[in-house]
């Protein structure tokens, strides 16, 4: 899963960016684009792993996405070429600058919220008419054309020229005929409000909050306690009254936002945690985990990491009948451990 950082300039980004990733960002290298991938912290790979003592325990990953800053600082001049970095993420993070700085005007997270919504609408309607430009004169010609694709991309025109994002139509966002366009309007968005250090509280943002999935974080409070050791951050977080880390609740608030679930595989040599889907089958789980394993596919071990634990392994979890064969078409859950039998 990879989550791209977008905000106004001044609105904390970088700050984020560490918070979340730990990170520290070179003012030297402030203009440069930065990766920052961490593990997705989940106990129940902590607990398989004191099961199973394997020789290497893996846990999945979220890559953060910090575009590089454009020279010249003026919004309103930014190079429509500045959305492209993000165009491969899964989803964004939308900062919104929710505190005072000397010298600037009073906070607006709403206006700046509509100020950057209105530059990727506009993008993607860029993106949007060459295309339909370049099937109307394909058609023109007497070339065949893509009837489904023009017609959806008529409706996202539609959409977008009545300055709708498309992320509130997430069937255009992700028909497979749409989805080599990479429309950054259409990709989920987690809307964080980038606090004061002592202030917890979402702000009155109704026409955000009724229409985004939006969040509270306090940046250089969380900034600083990336940077601690698990003793000092401990303390912090108790001082504080932080209930978990920027990283742990960002992560959790965009598995939600996504519709991602982890399942495992287990054991002596490695205990793994996957991210899917919600509703993704057992043969497309075995896919996610090595192809030969899809194409190959005859059953599936699975039994749910609640019963594996109380049960104390799989030759009892086997005994007690939790642990089951399933067929193809089997959705696997969220802490499923799953065992592939294949035959390629």
């Amino acid at each position: 899963m990879r989550l791209g950082i977008i905000g106004l300039s001044g609105s904390g980004k970088a700050t984020v960016f560490e918070a979340l990733t730990g990170n520290r960002i070179d003012a030297a290298r402030r203009m440069e684009a930065h990766v920052g991938t961490v593990k997705v912290p989940d106990p129940r790979v902590d607990a398989l792993s004191a099961m199973y003592q394997p020789r290497k325990t893996t846990f999945a990953q979220v890559e953060y996405l910090l575009p590089g800053r454009q020279s010249g600082g003026a919004e309103k001049n930014r190079d429509p070429n500045l959305w492209v970095p993000v165009r491969d993420c899964d989803a964004l993070i939308h900062v919104l600058r929710h505190f005072g700085v000397y010298g600037l005007k009073a906070p607006d997270p709403v206006a700046d919220f509509n100020a950057l919504n209105e530059e990727m609408i506009l993008a993607d309607l860029v993106v949007v008419e060459k295309r339909l430009e370049r099937l109307a004169q394909d058609k023109q010609r007497g070339r065949k054309i893509d009837g489904e694709e023009m017609d959806l991309l008529e409706v996202c025109r539609g959409h977008l020229e009545a300055e709708t994002p498309l992320r509130r139509f997430p069937e255009l966002g992700t028909h497979p005929k749409l989805r080599g366009f990479a429309l950054v309007s259409a990709k989920p968005m987690l809307v964080l409000f980038n606090n004061e250090d002592d202030d917890d509280r979402l702000p009155a943002a109704d026409g955000i909050l009724t229409a985004e999935t939006g969040m509270v974080l306090r940046g250089k409070l969380e900034q600083e306690l990336a940077q601690m050791n698990p003793e000092e951050a401990e303390a912090f977080l108790t001082e504080f009254d932080i209930q978990a880390s920027a990283m742990d609740r960002v992560i959790a608030r965009s598995y939600e936002l996504l519709g991602l679930i982890s399942f495992f595989t287990v054991g002596e040599d490695e205990v793994r945690a996957w991210t899917i889907r919600r509703g993704t089958s057992a043969l497309d789980a075995a896919g996610v985990i090595h192809s030969d394993l899809k194409q190959g596919f005859i059953r599936a071990e699975v039994v749910s990491y609640d019963d594996l634990m109380a049960a104390g392994g799989l030759a009892e979890a086997r005994k007690q009948a939790t642990l089951r064969l399933e067929g193809k078409t089997y959705e696997v859950k969220d802490g499923d451990i799953v065992h592939v039998r294949f035959n390629v």
